[in-house]
């Protein structure tokens, strides 16, 4: 009995399992409910509206890891938005270009970030807020309005699908997951572990936790300039406010796959399959029949759910420990 329990605690101690499980029921809830979900069409449009969702909550899964909360995602969105709304450059060197400099745009926003929280010791909540605010009051000094229009390229060729079959969007988050897979093997990743679980103790054990803080942000930043770069190649225009619907539901994409708010435990992949189970979710709920009206109130109950989910799996983590279960 106690190795069946083991193996309870186990499974339900991985959320990107447990979540990845609830993808496949839901999509085979929505393919019951509509039969023309089953189009590659419909899978692709799917990704696309989930991949810069899962970007945000990619980056943002570095910073909860770290025991932080960075809320300058928005802003960062929206900045790269209107700024490849303003300087479309045509052609796949062009889309190239424009990748890189949505990127830098997103690494110097965590830069600052970094600096403000490892180095100033400023809460991360208070400082990410600041530069949340800086980058959406320069993308409405760029874009007091929504217009402007982003590359063809960029729109047509990253939401269009490869071998008549696969989406675009779908590998670049497969390519994310193994980015994430192959970081959180080298040191860098286990210091994230280390200073999200108890940041003390990762300092006496040599770990230069302002270091690891600084990077975490770096790469956040970059994650939220690719988050921007793909939102824009879905709507291929600009929205000074675009960033602003995706704040709230990153977190709860974060929660949803099993990061623990505390820090310390979770992962990317499990964050990409949480912004996938929330896309699904809207889109099931207008399949099944659900006023939009509803659309707020269901995606804040997720929320709710996911904190509550968060923090069951951390009392699971520390039972599992106790019980001495890798």
């Amino acid at each position: 009995m106690s190795a069946v329990r083991a193996l309870l605690l186990r499974f339900a101690g991985n959320g990107a399992l447990m979540i990845a499980i609830v993808y496949v029921i839901m999509i085979a809830i929505y393919i019951g409910s509509t039969s023309a979900s089953v189009s590659v069409s419909q899978f692709n449009n799917m990704f696309n509206a989930a991949t810069p969702l899962a970007l945000a909550a990619a980056g943002q899964t570095l910073i909860i890891l770290i025991g932080g909360f960075d809320l300058s995602v928005a802003g960062v969105i929206a900045l790269a938005n209107v700024v490849l709304a303003v300087n479309p450059i045509e052609g796949p060197w062009g889309a190239l270009a424009s990748l890189l400099m949505v990127m830098g745009i997103g690494l110097a926003v965590g830069i600052v970030n970094g600096i403000l929280v490892a180095y100033m010791r400023i809460q991360a909540i208070a400082a990410t807020l600041g530069t949340m605010i800086v980058c959406q009051g320069i993308a409405l000094l760029i874009l007091d309005a929504p217009g402007g229009w982003v590359a063809d390229w960029i729109v047509y060729e990253l939401t269009d699908v490869v071998f008549g079959t696969i989406p675009v969007a779908a590998l670049i988050l497969l390519a994310v997951a193994g980015a994430w897979i192959a970081l959180k093997n080298t040191r860098f990743g286990t210091s994230l572990y280390a200073v999200g679980e108890d940041e003390s103790a990762a300092a006496l054990s040599g770990i230069n936790t302002r270091l690891v803080k600084f990077k975490a942000f770096c790469i956040a930043g970059m994650c939220y300039g690719m988050a921007g770069y793909m939102l824009s190649a879905q709507t291929s225009t600009g929205d000074p406010t675009a960033g602003e619907p995706l704040l709230l539901l990153t977190f709860a994409a974060v929660a949803i796959g099993g990061t623990a708010f505390g820090g310390g435990r979770g992962g990317v992949i499990g964050s990409i399959i949480g912004a996938l189970v929330l896309t699904l979710m809207q889109r099931m709920l207008f399949a099944l029949g659900v006023s939009s009206f509803y659309t707020g109130l269901v995606q804040a109950l997720v929320m709710v759910v996911a904190v509550v989910f968060s923090a069951a799996m951390l009392k699971l983590s520390k039972t599992r420990s106790r019980m001495g279960i890798t």
